[in-house]
C-alpha cells in the first residue's frame, strides 16, 4: 500500500517562497506518476503539477514559471517549490501518486490517482 505524508507550507507573505515535501513509501516495482493538487476554501480540488517516471512534468497554467515539481534521487521524497506566491495560491495542498501502472500523467488527471496524502495548508497573505 502506497502511503504519502506531506509537510511544509504554513503562512507565507505574497511574493515569497516555500517548499512542500511529500514522503512516499510502499512503492512496488513498476511505473509511477506523482504530483500535487490543491483545494481552496469553497472551490473544487484542482491539479497543480505532475511528474512521471521519465521525468516529464506538467503544470497548470496559473503556476507555470513559479512552481517546480521534483523528487529526490531515491524517488522517496517529492517536492513542490513554490516561488512568487500569490494570495490565490492559498489552499490545502495534497500529494498524490498512481502506479505501478500510470496511463495518464498530466495534472488535469491527478484526481484519478489512487493514492493521496492528508494535505498540508499553505496560506499566502498580501
Amino acid at each position: 500500500q502506497v502511503q504519502l505524508v506531506e509537510s511544509g507550507g504554513g503562512s507565507v507573505q505574497a511574493g515569497r517562497s516555500t517548499r512542500l515535501s511529500c514522503v512516499i513509501s510502499g512503492r512496488t516495482q513498476g511505473t509511477y506518476c506523482v504530483g500535487w493538487s490543491r483545494q481552496a476554501p469553497g472551490k473544487e480540488r484542482e491539479g497543480v503539477a505532475t511528474l512521471d517516471d521519465n521525468g516529464r512534468t506538467t503544470y497548470r497554467d496559473s503556476v507555470k514559471g513559479r512552481f517546480t515539481i521534483s523528487e529526490d534521487n531515491t524517488k522517496n521524497v517529492l517536492y513542490l517549490q513554490m516561488n512568487s506566491l500569490k494570495p490565490e495560491d492559498t489552499a490545502m495542498y495534497y500529494c498524490a501518486a498512481e502506479g505501478p501502472t500510470c496511463y495518464y500523467s498530466d495534472y488535469d488527471g491527478i484526481e484519478l490517482f489512487r493514492y493521496k496524502g492528508q494535505g498540508t495548508q499553505v496560506t499566502v497573505s498580501s
